[in-house]
């Protein structure tokens, strides 16, 4: 009998602590890039929100995140992601 109320216990708490990590995850899918680094493809991420459509990026503005490089078409777009770019990058990844 306190076998079975130990396993009982054990599998409740390993339970417990399962939920407990999958809650608190907050993994990013990878990025789409290219060979060399660049995310989506060199488009502005940004400009899809401000300018609704897609903007080639420049190699003169980018910003370093997620190991990607990520090129934007305005220095105003650069540093709208910079300050949040969880807001302006593309859901799962880019993909």
């Amino acid at each position: 009998m306190k076998t079975i109320s130990s396993l009982l216990q054990t599998v409740v708490v390993s339970y417990v602590i399962l939920l407990l990590a999958c809650s608190t995850s907050t993994a990013i899918a990878p990025i789409n890039m290219t060979k060399d680094g660049v995310a989506i493809k060199g488009y502005d991420p940004v400009a899809y929100f401000t300018m609704a459509r897609p903007v080639q990026g420049q190699q003169e503005l980018q910003y370093q995140w997620q190991g990607a490089r990520w090129l934007f078409a305005t220095r105003e777009h650069l540093e709208l992601f910079r300050e949040n770019p969880k807001k302006f990058a593309p859901q799962y990844g880019g993909y």
